[in-house]
């Protein structure tokens, strides 16, 4: 594996990845940039979609986790981080007031 790829990067919020992702997409329409930086703009942006598709995936099933309640009721439910399982239905808290 190459050095590079063992660094991760430190987490970004979706709104600063977006932001700095729609200046990129500026720069490059304009086409000012020479074909190195222009490269290096688009490698940023690609990992700046990554990112920004996987926050919005983790907002999604959060939001999912919320909407399900097997009882019909609305229960909220601690998001499982990357890796782990769902949590089961017993572990669910109940915010009947707070999830409408």
């Amino acid at each position: 594996m190459k050095e590079k790829e063992k660094e991760k990067e430190p987490e970004v919020r979706f709104e600063k990845a977006l932001a700095e992702l729609q200046g990129i997409v500026e720069k490059l329409e304009h086409g000012e940039q020479d074909l190195e930086e222009s490269l290096k703009l688009f490698e940023r942006g690609v990992k700046l979609i990554a990112v920004c598709s996987r926050k919005l995936e983790d907002a999604e099933r959060r939001v999912e986790i919320v909407m399900k309640a097997r009882d019909g009721k609305k229960t909220v439910r601690p998001f499982p981080e990357e890796g782990e399982g769902e949590p089961e239905p017993g572990e669910a808290e109940e915010k009947e007031g707070e999830a409408r």
